[in-house]
């Protein structure tokens, strides 16, 4: 098979381009199926991990940390440099300059042919010092003009920079919005820095509410999708994102958000200092369930890390460091177009699969179960109990399967046998969930659910989601009718 070798110290700047593309504002999907998605919007999204839950399955993205200042303090942020075992945003293992950045991705992207994205997320604010950002992405789309690119940020420099975005093709990007009253926004953010000082208190709040509202409705006229990320912080925002989320669906935004706060004393926040808890699993869902009918939510964020590479939830950074970067990359675009064509393949059976499922669901009627399900990729149950890192959480009746989102866990197994002090910690991820579907299981950790008041499926192995979730469902709704007769 014929290849090109590329030094990587020849990848130069190149000039943006001129051209756009638009989008229907908001309204749009992230499902295996673009329904009654724009095709020139479900073009934009469907190989994005971060803008599609069916992307997720079948693409890696990838950060590059080339925006290490910024311009305003987040009670529930720390950034951390030469952080190898930290896996949340604003932590990194390195910085990168925009040359280095794109020797990387060049590599990256030769190795893992499901590379669709590549992003800028910090480790501070990509607009504070967006000269390091936009160069990075004009070096990159020379080499790999397949990529898509995106960006994060906070807001407050976006809208100095909405005309530079558009020029490059960055047609996703991703704002944080905590908040849209001030004097709730004071208390998440301690100071800003704009228009050369530093502000706090209410004033700060204020200019970033009000930057960030110009910004967002900027992106959204030029036809850019923006996703709004919010923090869940119990006692402080839970209850006014309601009203957040009424606002940005009301200037268009694409998809909204909610990120759990993270406030473990040992990563050093202040709200990790003051003991703020971060909300339990059930908290979230349920705030997600009050917003349906807003702004379309995500459900599948893994809030990455500022150098994160691969699938959402299987983070390799630590094997592309520049240490182990080699000096030329023998450069073949042909796996990358073959993966893709597998993947359609895919999608066209998946999508089969699930309008079967939902047919036979409409027949149902029982209340609503939330099961949680190991899998690897492709939207299958794919993966032995004792590897899953995290479960994967769906909600199924007589609407459908649905999933609404994931739970971290340390996994059972290590170097071949079961950890038994880890069982309890799985437990407690599992809360609500009373049910458990994998590929396979041993007899030990299979009792200790049990035990715990949870059944574990095994009978479905590397079945699609939907379609093994509605068979279950069926099958129990079956047998609990022969019960009350």
């Amino acid at each position: 098979m014929s290849h090109t070798v590329i030094p990587l110290s020849s990848i130069a700047r190149k000039a943006p381009s001129a051209s756009t593309t638009g989008c229907s504002a908001g309204g749009c999907g992230s499902s295996a199926d673009p329904g009654d998605i724009p095709a020139e919007v479900w073009d934009k999204i469907k190989d994005h991990p971060c803008y599609s839950e069916d992307a997720h399955h079948y693409f890696a993205r990838m950060h590059v940390a080339v925006a290490p200042a910024c311009n305003i303090q987040c009670n529930y942020c720390n950034r951390k440099f030469d952080c190898a075992n930290e896996s949340r945003p604003g932590v990194t293992s390195e910085r990168l300059t925009p040359e280095q950045a794109a020797q990387k991705v060049l590599v990256v992207a030769a190795q893992i042919p499901q590379l669709s994205v590549l992003g800028v997320a910090g480790p501070g604010d990509a607009l504070f010092d967006a000269r390091r950002t936009f160069e990075t992405f004009d070096r990159v789309a020379q080499a790999l003009p397949d990529l898509k690119f995106c960006l994060s940020t906070n807001g407050l420099a976006l809208p100095d920079h909405v005309d530079e975005i558009v020029s490059r093709n960055i047609d996703h990007v991703t704002v944080t919005i905590n908040m849209v009253d001030p004097a709730v926004g004071a208390r998440i953010h301690p100071w800003i820095f704009y228009n050369h000082r530093r502000w706090t208190g209410l004033d700060a709040a204020r200019i970033l509410h009000e930057r960030q509202m110009e910004g967002l409705e900027r992106l959204i006229a030029k036809g850019v999708l923006v996703k709004v990320n919010s923090v869940m912080i119990p006692g402080i925002n839970d209850d006014h994102l309601v009203a957040v989320n009424a606002a940005i669906r009301a200037r268009g935004a694409f998809l909204h958000n909610l990120l759990p706060l993270i406030s473990d004393p040992a990563h050093g926040t202040r709200f990790g200092l003051d003991r703020r808890r971060g909300p339990t699993p059930a908290e979230l869902k349920d705030l997600q369930d009050r917003l349906q009918g807003g702004a379309r939510l995500m459900r599948h964020c893994r809030q990455c890390r500022a150098d994160a590479v691969g699938m959402l939830g299987e983070d390799s950074c630590q094997d592309f460091t520049l240490a182990k970067l080699p000096a030329t990359v023998a450069w073949d675009p042909k796996p990358r177009a073959l993966y893709r064509e597998v993947v359609e393949r895919e999608r066209a059976d998946r999508r089969a699969a699930a309008e079967s499922a939902r047919s036979r669901l409409r027949q149902a009627s029982a209340p609503a179960r939330l099961v949680a399900v190991c899998s690897k990729s492709g939207g299958r149950i794919n993966q032995h109990f004792g590897h899953a890192r995290e479960f994967l959480v769906y909600e199924v009746d007589s609407r459908g399967v649905r999933f609404v989102g994931h739970r971290k866990a340390d996994n059972y197994c290590l170097g071949g046998y079961g950890d038994d002090d880890r069982m309890g910690g799985i437990v407690a991820v599992l809360q609500g969930i009373d049910t458990v579907f994998t590929a396979k299981i041993g007899s030990c950790p299979k009792q200790d659910l049990a035990e715990a008041g949870i059944t574990v499926i095994d009978n479905y192995p590397h079945q699609y989601v939907e379609t093994a979730l509605a068979d279950w469902y069926r099958a129990t709704l079956a047998d609990s009718h022969q019960q009350r007769a």
